[in-house]
């Protein structure tokens, strides 16, 4: 089996040119940028980037900002819309996911808050369901499975209740849900 050729490095004009394509392929944040330009440094003996490699990946990405094609905050806003619009996901999963992908918390915090303002997370989570195709649970074992794919897609507790509740699922099915829940929060001792 052949490994994959490594790319040639680049000087900073042609890393310029490659963060351009890259960010006219896909939005990506300034880290994921960074770690896409990293690959095409030119390594030292040590077979990592040097400190010249560095300088010449941080002047690419402050004239990426100069020229506006990197912009987290802008990135996250338009993230969150998508992911709230598109595939109703709770604030939850948004924030794991932007803070995945490197952007920075406070960022986060300020885009997210801007963005759930005045969105029902229970409604939210009713679009989800609908969106899936999910229907009522018939039984304790579907109340399980449905409990965790809202939590997967980042939706609290509280709400996940709410709507089972609402289903007149069996109050010993929610105790078990929401007892499972408390366990998995708790830290190992």
């Amino acid at each position: 089996m052949r490994g994959r050729k490594k790319p040639a490095p680049l000087n900073e004009d042609g890393l310029y040119h490659y963060a351009v394509k890259l960010l006219g392929q896909q939005m990506r944040t300034v880290a994921e940028v960074k770690r896409l330009l990293r690959r095409r440094l030119e390594p030292d003996e040590s077979g990592k980037p040097g400190e010249a490699g560095e300088a010449r990946l941080n002047a690419v990405v402050a004239r990426l900002h100069e020229d506006r094609y990197l912009d987290d905050v802008g990135y996250s806003k338009d993230y969150a819309k998508l992911r709230q619009e598109n595939a109703s996901l709770g604030k939850r999963r948004v924030e794991q996911d932007l803070m995945r992908k490197g952007v920075a918390k406070a960022t986060i915090k300020t885009t997210l808050d801007a963005a759930y303002e005045g969105v029902g997370e229970e409604e939210l989570a009713r679009r989800h369901l609908e969106r899936k195709r999910i229907r009522k649970p018939a039984n304790e074992k579907e109340a399980a499975r449905v409990a965790r794919m809202l939590m997967r897609a980042g939706f609290s507790m509280g709400a996940i209740v709410h709507i089972l509740k609402k289903w007149d699922v069996d109050d010993d099915a929610l105790g078990a849900i929401e007892s499972a829940e408390a366990d998995e929060d708790e830290p190992d001792a």
